[in-house]
């Protein structure tokens, strides 16, 4: 009996190497199973680390494509156009001043101009009708016989006029000179317009 029982609890204890074994086996059989747990619990954070790091690049590459000033668009080339020329206006000609023939045909039309500006009337027939009775056409001419030469004031020039009476019928802007022709004329009319209306009128002597 003794020895059956020592026998039976000898063969039911294992043996401490056995059991050490054992217990590294197991140890090592968790580890594993810790070390793939740790592995696929970190598995989806470094994934969801990388998602979230390229999301962040990519924003970043976003933000500086917006701010970056919009390349301008590039101006028009105006190589082999050629340019537009304005032209000039186009002045007008000045007026040119009219000029008179030194002859009585230019002396009375000459005459006629003043006279028009100076609001005096007058024709060209009048006055070529009386310059021929009274001296011909001579602007030299000088009446040294009749009551105003006796008077000391004989008529002269083309229109026989005497010197109180061109001083107070003178026009402006004419010679003051009793033997010029154009002022002779225009100071001969002047007093015919006051006296008779106009030298159109005059068909005598004056």
């Amino acid at each position: 009996m003794f020895v059956a029982s020592k026998l039976s609890r000898h063969a039911r204890r294992p043996s401490r190497k056995h059991t050490g074994r054992t217990i590294a086996g197991a140890t090592l059989a968790l580890t594993a199973v810790v070390t793939a747990g740790s592995i696929a619990n970190n598995e989806p954070a470094q994934a969801e680390k990388r998602i979230v790091a390229a999301s962040s690049h990519q924003a970043q590459q976003d933000t500086q494509q917006d701010t970056q000033a919009p390349t301008p668009a590039p101006e028009p080339t105006t190589t082999g156009v050629a340019p537009v020329v304005v032209p000039k206006p186009i002045a007008e000609p000045a007026a040119q001043a009219v000029v008179y023939q030194d002859n009585l045909d230019g002396w009375i039309r000459e005459s006629l101009d003043i006279l028009k500006a100076n609001n005096i009337p007058a024709s060209y027939d009048g006055i070529y009708r009386n310059v021929m009775r009274e001296s011909t056409g001579n602007p030299r001419a000088i009446n040294l016989y009749d009551s105003n030469a006796a008077a000391g004031i004989p008529s002269k020039g083309l229109l026989q006029v005497i010197d109180p009476t061109f001083a107070a019928y003178h026009v402006k802007g004419t010679p003051f000179d009793i033997w010029n022709p154009v002022s002779n004329i225009v100071a001969a009319c002047n007093y015919a317009a006051h006296r008779y209306g106009s030298m159109d009128n005059v068909n005598s002597a004056y």
